[in-house]
């Protein structure tokens, strides 16, 4: 199940700054979801998970509203998506996933990031097929069997399902995310997701260890302090011993 945690880096933010840029990047989410899928999040789904989400991680209620009164207007920034492939420190194979206004902008900032870390920035396509787009979910349980006859009856198609130190991941195809959380929901009406996101799983691993762990650290905070980066995938394990 460490496959979840390891591709997921967004934490609780612990000072002002971090906390500022958490609350740019789901503002920047929201509103492209919004304004995309429309401001009603009983009709957009997406949106609905988006800012459950959000709230989750502590995201005050005003930016959520103001992200969404933006996209109503129908006018306000106009960004574009781009995504970053290569190589972290170690061999690790990164994708780096980024909102910008600025494209020049985030290229020469997420370069640099790569650059100063011992990383390699490689053109699109080059470690992307080692990863699988999927929808996944974590939350606390036991019994991942249950969970895989639960979806499986529902005929909701299912990658994998992995139980390990008391938690559930479910893994399965994007166009999934939608009907497995209302039948998780459905049958479990307290479940708490610890993660609920569309995520690039990775097929193999890439273990970490000695002085390319603390390079590797650096590597994802110069990443991290980019405003234009929405999510970062790694294949990284992490060998501390």
């Amino acid at each position: 199940m460490g496959r979840a945690y390891q591709n997921r880096k967004e934490s609780m933010a612990k000072t002002a700054g971090q906390k500022t840029r958490l609350y740019s990047r789901y503002g920047k989410e929201i509103y492209i979801c919004a304004k995309q899928g429309g401001v009603d999040p009983d009709g957009n789904l997406a949106l609905r998970s988006l800012i459950t989400r959000a709230k989750k991680d502590q995201v005050p209620a005003h930016v959520i509203e103001r992200a969404i009164e933006k996209a109503r207007g129908g006018g306000g920034e106009d960004y574009d998506t781009a995504r970053y492939e290569g190589f972290g420190p170690g061999g690790c194979m990164v994708i780096v996933d980024c909102l910008t206004d600025n494209g020049n902008r985030t290229f020469t900032q997420v370069r640099q990031a790569f650059v100063k870390n011992d990383a390699k920035l490689g053109s699109p396509g080059t470690v992307g097929h080692m990863f699988e787009h999927q929808a996944v979910f974590v939350f606390e349980g036991e019994d991942d069997e249950a969970i895989l006859e639960l979806l499986m009856m529902a005929e909701i198609d299912v990658t994998d399902v992995e139980l390990e130190d008391g938690m559930i991941s479910v893994f399965a195809p994007v166009s999934e995310f939608n009907n497995i959380r209302t039948a998780l929901t459905d049958e479990f009406p307290e479940i708490d997701f610890k993660v609920e996101n569309l995520s690039f799983v990775p097929q193999t691993m890439t273990t970490i260890s000695g002085e390319d762990i603390e390079t590797f650290d650096k590597f994802i905070a110069a990443l991290e302090d980019c405003d234009d980066v929405q999510n970062i995938y790694h294949n990284a394990e992490i060998d501390e011993e």
